[in-house]
C-alpha cells in the first residue's frame, strides 16, 4: 500500500533538501533529510513506494539535483503535482523518478490516503475516498529514461 504525502504550492528545493546538507553526496545521507524543510519528520515516516502529491510550482528555487536524489533514496516512487518547476521536473526524470501533472490533484488527497498510480497511463486513484483523476503520461522518451532508472543508466543501455 502506498501512501500519499501532500504538500502545497511553491515547495522549493530548499524545503525538499535544505542547503546545509548539500555537502552530502551519499543518497542515503540525503534521504535522512528529505522534505525536512516542509515536514521535519517526513524522512522517519515515509515508506518505500509512497507518492508525493504537490500543488503548483513543486520544486521551485535552485536547480540542485540533491532534491530528487534525496526523495528517491527516501523511497518515493513518484511525484504528482499541479505543476512543476521546469528544472526540478527534468532532474526528477534524470534520477528515474516518474512525475505527472494533474490539475487540482492536491485537493483530491490528504496525507495518509492510500494512493494507486498507473504511471504509464496517467491514472491516479485515491483508494481511501474512491476519487480518481486522469492525466497525460510521460512522453515515451522520458518514460524510457525513468524505466531505465535515470539518465545515466539509460545512456549506458543505449
Amino acid at each position: 500500500m502506498a501512501e500519499a504525502w501532500i504538500f502545497g504550492d511553491d515547495v522549493s528545493t530548499d524545503l525538499i533538501i535544505p542547503g546545509r546538507y548539500l555537502v552530502e553526496r551519499d543518497p542515503e545521507s540525503l534521504a535522512e533529510h528529505a522534505m525536512e524543510g516542509a515536514d521535519p519528520e517526513f524522512a522517519e515516516k515515509v515508506n518505500e513506494g509512497d507518492v508525493i502529491v504537490g500543488g503548483k510550482n513543486f520544486g521551485c528555487g535552485s536547480s540542485r539535483e540533491h532534491a530528487p536524489i534525496a526523495l528517491k533514496a527516501a523511497g518515493i516512487s513518484g511525484i504528482i503535482a499541479e505543476s512543476f518547476a521546469r528544472i526540478f521536473y527534468r532532474n526528477a526524470i534524470n534520477q528515474g523518478i516518474p512525475v505527472l501533472t494533474s490539475e487540482n490533484i492536491s485537493k483530491k488527497f490528504s496525507t495518509g490516503d492510500e494512493i494507486k498510480v498507473d504511471w504509464k497511463n496517467g491514472e491516479i486513484e485515491n483508494l481511501s475516498t474512491g476519487e480518481s483523476a486522469e492525466t497525460q503520461p510521460l512522453p515515451p522518451l522520458l518514460d524510457e529514461i525513468v524505466e531505465a532508472g535515470g539518465i545515466l543508466q539509460y545512456l549506458k543501455e543505449k
